[in-house]
C-alpha cells in the first residue's frame, strides 16, 4: 500500500534517545524488538521472518558535546527465501555500526554539488537529529539491511542447466582460434644467425 500524503512512514522498530541525556552522561541501551516490530520489520526487508533481534548501542557526546557518536552491536536471526529454489534459508546476523548524529542546524546543505572528500569516513559525516532525538532501534533496522545476505542461497539449491563455470551445459561450443604466429619469433631468428 503506498502513502500518496507525502509523509514517511512510522519506523517499524523505533526507539528515541534525548541528546540532552547523552549530553549529560554517556548511555549504554539494550532493546530488543517486540513480536509485532519484527513481523512488521520483515515485511519491510522482506524477509519470511525475523526470530529475534537486539542491539546494544553505545551513545557517547563528542566534539564538545555538540555531536552524539553512537556505537552498537546487532544480533539476529532471521530466515530469508533463497534466490534459486525460493526455500527458507535462516540465516544469523551479527553486525557493528558506528554513526554520528548533530542537531540539523550543524549540518550543511549540500546545494547543487555534493563534494566528496575521499579521505573522510562515513563515520565523519554526521547524520541530523529529529527534535533533538536519535532513532536507535531505526538506526538498529538500517544496519540488519545492510548485514543480510543479498542473495541468500539455500545449501540443496544448484542452477539447472548450468555448470559450476557459469557456462551452458550442452552449448554450442566456440571454435577454437588458430593459434597465431609470434610476430617477434622472426627477430628470434635473425639474432640466431648472427
Amino acid at each position: 500500500m503506498t502513502d500518496h500524503s507525502g509523509s514517511i512512514p512510522a519506523p517499524e522498530f523505533s526507539r528515541f534517545v534525548s541528546a540532552e541525556a547523552v549530553r549529560r552522561a554517556d548511555l549504554t541501551e539494550t532493546i530488543e524488538a517486540t513480536e509485532s516490530e519484527r513481523r512488521k520489520l520483515a515485511e519491510r526487508l522482506e524477509l519470511e521472518s525475523i526470530g529475534s533481534l537486539t542491539a546494544t548501542i553505545r551513545l557517547r557526546a563528542v566534539r564538545g558535546g555538540q555531536m552524539i557518536r553512537v556505537s552498537g552491536k546487532l544480533v539476529a536471526d532471521v530466515v530469508q527465501t533463497c534466490v534459486v529454489s525460493l526455500d527458507p534459508v535462516p540465516a544469523h546476523v551479527e553486525e557493528s555500526f558506528e554513526a554520528l548524529f548533530a542537531p540539523e542546524a550543524l549540518i550543511e546543505d549540500p546545494g547543487e554539488e555534493i563534494e566528496i572528500d575521499p579521505y573522510e569516513s562515513d563515520e565523519d559525516s554526521p547524520e541530523p537529529m529529529s527534535n533533538n532525538r536519535i532513532d536507535i532501534g531505526e538506526l538498529t533496522a538500517q544496519h540488519l539491511s545492510l548485514g543480510l545476505d543479498p542473495y541468500p542461497r539455500a545449501d540443496s539449491a544448484a542452477f539447472e542447466g548450468y555448470d559450476e563455470g557459469g557456462e551452458e551445459v550442452g552449448a554450442a561450443a566456440e571454435p577454437e582460434e588458430p593459434e597465431k604466429p609470434n610476430p617477434f619469433a622472426v627477430l628470434e631468428r635473425l639474432k640466431t644467425r648472427q
